[in-house]
């Protein structure tokens, strides 16, 4: 049976951030994920996960001025320093919050950066954060975005994602670098979701949803998610799945395609 966890960032935002905790909780969820934790100390956090009975499954490294639309910084060559520090600080945050996956968004390509200077530093930036992640006993994840949501993201594709893990692993960097596979970001992309995911299943840490177009809940779209999700128990998926979308009216009422499952 497929595990979900309420993206906290996408779902409830009728409500504010600390109050979605509760309405994740009371909607039948046991696992929560979201973009950013700095916004609050790490001990508030904990208090909610605990209150709620919720487990947090995944939150990103620091990604820039997100505001501002930044979209990660792990192929910026110019701000390599900054990359480092918030991989200190992503894991003293997951230590105390009990995550064991973070996610690492590449962002968009600087102007005036070449492909291969962009290549170049995202490689030694999850070779330099990959060990440091696995020595506290998290694992590290790369995410492809769709580049019609965010035009010039770098990391954009399924085989992109694979090559870049080889060559981290190449040169002697750790081998704790997985794919978070967003399931709406590469049917955009590219399509063949089921074989994508099972040809890959060992590298996929994460997975999350949203149907396309519109990036709303689940049968609002063109893809089959009855079928994604019987294919997903079937091969042996292991992870949880992040609902990662907009709600097309209220959250409460675009939770109807999930009622099965939160209440298993």
């Amino acid at each position: 049976m497929p595990r979900f966890a309420a993206n906290l960032t996408m779902l409830f935002n009728e409500t504010p951030f600390l109050g979605r905790f509760e309405k994740a909780a009371q909607a039948g969820f046991k696992a929560v994920e979201f973009l950013f934790p700095y916004d609050y100390p790490a001990a508030q956090l904990q208090g909610l996960l605990k209150q709620h009975g919720l487990q947090l499954v995944l939150h990103n490294l620091p990604a820039g001025n997100w505001a501002a639309g930044e979209r990660g910084i792990g192929c910026h060559p110019d701000r390599v320093d900054e990359f480092r520090a918030g991989v200190d600080q992503a894991i003293a945050y997951a230590t105390a919050l009990g995550v064991k996956q973070v996610n690492c968004l590449a962002g968009i390509q600087p102007a005036g950066v070449a492909d291969a200077d962009a290549r170049r530093t995202l490689v030694d930036n999850l070779g330099f954060a990959a060990p440091k992640l696995e020595a506290a006993g998290i694992r590290l994840l790369i995410e492809p975005i769709n580049t019609c949501d965010i035009p010039g993201f770098f990391l954009n594709r399924t085989r992109r994602a694979l090559d870049i893990i080889a060559d981290v692993e190449k040169e002697g960097g750790s081998d704790n670098l997985f794919i978070q596979y967003d399931i709406y970001h590469m049917q955009r992309m590219e399509g063949e979701l089921a074989k994508t995911i099972e040809k890959n299943l060992g590298r996929i840490a994460h997975l999350q949803l949203a149907d396309n177009p519109g990036r709303n809940e689940p049968g609002t779209g063109e893809i089959n998610y009855g079928f994604l999700f019987a294919f997903l128990d079937k091969i042996g998926y292991p992870g949880w799945i992040g609902c990662e979308y907009k709600p097309a009216t209220t959250t409460e009422a675009s939770l109807g395609w999930a009622a099965p499952y939160l209440k298993s």
